[in-house]
C-alpha cells in the first residue's frame, strides 16, 4: 500500500503541473503577470488538504512569474506567499461547506486585495493599472473552478474514485 503521504505529495505535483500549463495561457494586461494558474489550485480544493492545495497555488504562481520573464523580481516570492495563503483558506471555507462565500471570498482575495500591497511598494499608479487584468483573470479562474468543481465532485463522491 502506498504511503498517504507520499500520494498526497505525488497530487500535489500533479496539481501544480497542471498550474504550471495554465500559467502559459496568459491574461493580456499592461502591467501583469495573469494567467490561468490558479483554476487547477482552485480545484484541489475538492480532494487535498489546504495546506497542499495551497503550495499548489503559489507554485503555480511561480511558474506564471517564470514563463513570465519574472519582471517583478523577488516580489513575486511575496505574490506566491499570498497564493498560498488564498488557497488555503478558500479549501477551508470549502471544508466547511461555504460553497457561495468561498467563490466571493476567492474574487476578492485574489482579485482586489492580493495586489494591494503594491500599492505602497510600488505606487497607487502600479495597483490600479494591474487591478483590471487581474480580477479578469481571477473571474476567468473562477468561472472554470465554477464549472468544473460540480462534476469533479460527483466524480469523487461517486465512490468510483478513491479518496486522497
Amino acid at each position: 500500500m502506498i504511503n498517504s503521504k507520499l500520494k498526497l505529495m505525488t497530487f500535489t505535483a500533479l496539481i501544480a503541473a497542471l498550474c504550471v500549463i495554465g500559467s502559459f495561457i496568459k491574461v493580456p494586461g499592461f502591467i501583469t503577470t495573469a494567467a490561468l494558474d490558479s483554476a487547477p489550485a482552485f480545484l484541489s480544493v475538492a480532494f487535498l488538504p489546504p495546506i497542499y492545495s495551497g503550495f499548489a497555488g503559489g507554485l503555480g504562481h511561480l511558474a506564471t512569474a517564470y514563463t513570465s520573464g519574472f519582471p517583478f523580481g523577488p516580489l513575486h516570492i511575496l505574490i506566491a506567499f499570498e497564493m498560498f495563503i488564498i488557497v488555503t483558506l478558500f479549501n477551508v471555507l470549502h471544508k466547511k461547506g461555504l460553497t457561495i462565500l468561498k467563490w466571493f471570498f476567492l474574487i476578492i482575495a485574489n482579485g482586489i486585495l492580493s495586489p494591494l500591497p503594491f500599492y505602497f511598494i510600488i505606487s497607487p499608479a502600479f495597483y490600479f493599472s494591474a487591478l483590471p487584468s487581474l480580477l479578469v483573470a481571477t473571474v476567468i479562474n473562477v468561472i472554470i473552478g465554477l464549472m468544473i468543481m460540480p462534476i469533479l465532485v460527483k466524480i469523487l463522491n461517486s465512490g468510483k474514485v478513491k479518496h486522497i
